[in-house]
């Protein structure tokens, strides 16, 4: 198992800095994330100012850019990198695609397959100057000149991540993708259930099956050096939860552990503003199932714990909030690796 990052947003001096902190205290891999900013400028600062860190998007919102422009930022980034780049896509939800971003939605899963193929179709040309003439459901590929390809680099083969919830976009994930995003609100009994069965069943089309994908998750992390400080993180990983339950899209989780009804409550307190209503709605017995929570010295056991033979990559969720209830991140990443 390997221990990631998660990396924000940060002006470029500062981005090079965090990047050099991160590949110093022995993390394999930083992760950004398209939020307020875009998810690939801190990429470049941070490839610039290492050499053995891996850096990925976790997610890039794939249907807010044409798959040309996906696959050429990509290939600069694996070039600067000198092949470090792990490429994580996400569809995002139909609400923000079509009324933030001004881009189709329809049919997401078949869509975002039909992408990755047209961009590992433009990688090819790239690479190899061969005849684009990919034509698929939605993109196609048709056209280039010497003056708009790049040409070759030498670590051409872009590891693409996807990320998914739902047992289609899973099997989406098997069929194109070299690694899958899971999200951070999950538990284990999903992930086996659910989650790992539709991806083996999308890999099985290609021949392969979930073995041969990478799974990584952020993971909810409660804990703290004093009580106090264990409910302020508690608090601020209910407050999430209660955030991603409200989204129709997570569903299928609450569903799973007997919660059906909890997500329309969640999203009607959300509708009227009352988050701190939402935080208090979240029942103990669910957050069991999608945090882990115990002393700061313990976190890298219980992760082994949970996650062996489940998943590939964690990182601690509670990095991304700035919380202080973590302070232990050399022990950390010496207990996992140790494993």
């Amino acid at each position: 198992m390997k221990i990631d990052t998660l990396m924000p947003a940060l002006p470029p001096a500062a981005a090079a800095q965090q990047a050099q902190d991160i590949e110093s205290a022995g993390y394999d891999c930083a992760w950004t994330f398209e939020a307020t900013n875009d998810a690939f400028f801190p990429l470049a600062f941070a490839a610039a100012a290492t050499t053995k860190l891996d850096i990925g998007t976790n997610i890039a919102v794939a249907f807010a850019r044409t798959p040309f422009s996906m696959a050429q930022t990509a290939w600069d980034l694996q070039n600067y990198s000198n092949g470090r780049l792990r490429l994580g896509l996400g569809t995002q939800v139909r609400a923000h695609v079509e009324r933030r971003f001004s881009a189709p939605f329809d049919h997401p899963a078949a869509r975002v397959t039909d992408y990755i193929r047209c961009m590992r179709a433009i990688w090819e040309t790239f690479q190899n100057d061969t005849r684009p003439e990919y034509e698929g459901e939605f993109y196609r590929f048709k056209l280039i000149n010497p003056f708009f390809n790049p040409g070759p680099i030498d670590h051409p083969n872009i590891p693409v991540y996807l990320a998914g919830v739902n047992p289609r976009m899973c099997r989406a994930a098997g069929e194109v993708a070299d690694g899958f995003h899971v999200h951070p609100m999950h538990s284990v009994s999903y992930l086996n259930e659910v989650v790992r069965p539709a991806l083996d069943q999308g890999a099985k089309t290609r021949g392969l099956s979930v073995t041969d994908l990478e799974l990584y998750a952020p993971v909810f992390v409660i804990t703290g050096e004093t009580e106090a400080e264990t409910r302020r993180v508690e608090r601020r990983v209910r407050e999430q939860v209660a955030f991603y339950g409200s989204t129709p899209s997570y569903g299928a989780l609450l569903v799973h552990h007997g919660f059906r009804d909890l997500g329309k409550k969640l999203n009607g307190l959300m509708r009227e503003g009352k988050t701190k209503e939402m935080a208090e709605l979240v029942p103990d017995a669910l957050l069991e199932e999608v945090a882990i929570a115990c002393p700061p010295a313990e976190v890298g056991r219980r992760l082994r714990e949970r996650y062996d033979g489940v998943l590939d990559r964690v990182a601690l969720y509670l990095s991304i909030t700035g919380e202080a209830g973590f302070n232990r991140w050399d022990e950390l990443i010496s207990s996992i690796h140790a494993a």
